[in-house]
């Protein structure tokens, strides 16, 4: 008999609230007959929603994207993130899934579910589009200042992810720096490549520069939540600057562009799916003692429904039992 994997979805947060997140569950459940969702929120919002693998939990409230996190989780005990959370410490729900606050929901996670053993700062992850497939980047804001056996803890779980979830064989780590070679950078960059070069277990390539983040050549990358948040944040502003002038460029050119924009559309569209966060799927927050995924804040339903399917194969594949035991070999 099959386990039953259940996943408390937070309903209430992001930019389309329960309606898209509700469709996205609910398509979600035909591709795992093992699975169990429950959603989690205002259940007079879910009227008409029956489904026997759908279980409603109430939650009266919700954390919005404004609020101050730790302020936020100590006066909303019955807000939907942290009921959902709650449900994970419990035993009633395998896995957590929030559209919300990225702040709220790390220190919320922080405080109900802890650290893994052993783990001395957790981190938030990006998972990126590239050349050759998706690339872990870690950490991309939890910790604005880091030791280097921060960065070390961070490149183990990183690659415990890459090959349980997302299938990477072999992750290659890399160590995002001003410089290739080895001696670049600050003396956190120095001291982490040091380390990273005796630990155990990952496939350490060295460092790597910001042009050649997205080229496919690294797994996972691992830096300080300074430099991941910015790197981030720059990376999605350049995306959106191109778009535009793509845009604005195809307008400019009358007839011409248009004709030029019809005869590409096929293949701008499979550029488009390439670059699609939601084909990624949630991130994960790495070294909370349960399996905490962050989906964009604009999720839609199809980016719900790979942002649980990242989590389903997380429980599956018992992506927390394998970072505890790597980090135990790391710590003995």
């Amino acid at each position: 008999m099959m386990k039953t994997i259940r996943i408390a979805l937070d309903a209430m947060g992001g930019d389309h609230g329960p309606r898209e997140i509700l469709r996205g569950a609910w398509e979600t459940l035909a591709d795992y007959p093992d699975l169990e969702i429950l959603l989690v929120g205002d259940s007079g919002q879910f009227e008409g929603c029956a489904h026997p693998r759908l279980k409603r939990i109430h939650a009266p409230e919700a954390v919005s994207m404004e609020e101050a996190p730790t302020r936020a989780i100590l006066r909303k005990r019955t807000s939907s993130m942290v009921v959902a959370i709650e449900h994970v410490k419990e035993g009633l729900a395998d896995a957590v899934i929030s559209t919300g606050n990225t702040g709220a929901f790390m220190s919320a996670a922080l405080l109900i579910l802890g650290r893994i053993p052993s783990i001395e700062r957790p981190a938030i992850t990006a998972v990126l589009p590239s050349r050759k497939g998706p690339c872990i980047l870690l950490d991309v804001g939890a910790n604005a200042d880091c030791k280097p056996s921060y960065l070390r803890q961070f490149a183990v779980m990183g690659s415990v992810y890459a090959r349980k979830v997302l299938k990477v064989e072999n992750p290659r780590v890399g160590l995002l720096n001003i410089g290739g070679e080895e001696g670049k950078g600050n003396e956190l960059a120095q001291a982490a490549y040091a380390l990273l070069k005796e630990t155990p277990n990952i496939d350490f390539r060295g460092n790597v520069e910001g042009r050649e983040l997205l080229e496919g050549t690294f797994d996972v990358v691992v830096t300080d939540g300074f430099v991941g948040n910015i790197t981030l944040k720059s990376l999605e502003g350049c995306a959106l600057f191109c778009g535009e002038v793509l845009r604005e460029e195809i307008k400019r050119s009358g007839l011409r562009g248009m004709l030029g924009y019809a005869l590409l559309n096929r293949c701008l569209k499979a550029c488009v799916k390439r670059l699609d966060y939601t084909e990624y799927g949630g991130a994960p927050l790495l070294g909370i003692n349960g399996i905490c995924i962050v989906a964009h804040g604009s999720s839609k339903a199809p980016a719900i429904r790979h942002a649980v399917r990242v989590a389903y194969e997380a429980v599956k594949n018992q992506a927390i039992e394998r970072v505890s035991e790597e980090i135990r070999l790391l710590a003995s």
